[in-house]
């Protein structure tokens, strides 16, 4: 009997793990962006469904973007393939999670200015004790997030992002060091923005508490200042917490266009 006559039709391991090698080089963009983009990356998702949210998005990347061969792979130019791959999923995780920063930010100056600085948990994705104005300002941001479709216009972005940038194709990613310093500043700029508003009243709220205890020292900061400082900032942010949702969309907003923007740089355009 002819020894190829034994092997199970449409059985090849040498195929078989070429495929499989390809299937990994094309999920390392996707896995790279799961782990370091805002909600998805963080400890409260398990990385089962990382793993298998990629795993599923890359069978539909495999199928309409050209996938290098295993002896590419196997040499200098396909590590430098794979590294560019990270390098773009984890630079688009990056950039966003550095704009949603500006919610944590916020909430830590209001925090401070409100004498709440010492309120802390710890956080285990900052690794850090946070105040908890901004873990519930950060909260409410990526409930905002999620609530927008934010997560799915991003996936989308990445899925177009291989046909700016092919597998293949290695482009300039020196747009994602300029997105990122620029990412930054608007992060300052967006958290300034959103304290703004309340940190002024608070000020306006401690001048008149240093003026009532000048006038009656009886009343001091620690019996008279706190409770009232502590109960302004929560009541203003009851109040303002349509004015923060509309900023929070805007925020999410110009999150996307901004990384939408550095993938679309990937093509030079």
């Amino acid at each position: 009997m002819n020894p190829s006559e034994s092997i199970l039709p449409g059985i090849d391991l040498s195929v078989a793990i070429e495929y499989v090698t390809q299937y990994f080089v094309a999920s390392l963009r996707i896995g790279a962006f799961m782990i370091s983009a805002p909600f998805f990356g963080t400890r409260y998702v398990m990385p089962q469904i990382r793993i298998m949210l990629a795993m599923v998005l890359t069978v539909i990347i495999a199928t309409k973007t050209p996938l290098p061969d295993s002896a590419t792979i196997g040499s200098a130019f396909g590590i430098a393939l794979m590294l560019k791959e990270i390098a773009i999923g984890l630079s688009a995780g990056l950039i966003t999670t550095i704009w949603f920063a500006a919610a944590a930010l916020a909430g830590e100056k209001i925090a401070s200015t409100a004498g709440l600085g010492y309120a802390a948990q710890m956080d285990p994705d900052a690794g850090g004790q946070t105040p908890v104005v901004s873990q519930i300002l950060t909260l409410f941001l990526i409930v905002t997030f999620l609530a927008l479709d934010g997560h799915l216009i991003l996936f989308s972005l990445i899925m177009r992002s291989y046909e700016f940038s092919p597998i293949v194709v290695i482009p300039d990613l020196r747009v994602f060091i300029e997105g990122g310093i620029k990412a930054a500043g608007w992060m300052f700029l967006a958290a300034s923005l959103i304290m703004l508003p309340i940190v002024t009243l608070l000020l306006m709220i401690n001048i008149s508490i240093g003026v009532i205890t000048r006038s009656a020292p009886q009343l001091n900061l620690f019996s008279f200042g706190f409770p009232i400082s502590m109960l302004g900032v929560f009541f203003i942010l009851f109040i303002s917490a349509p004015v923060l949702g509309y900023a929070f969309s805007d925020l999410v907003n110009a999150t996307i266009e901004d990384v939408e923007f550095i993938l679309g740089g990937l093509s030079g355009g």
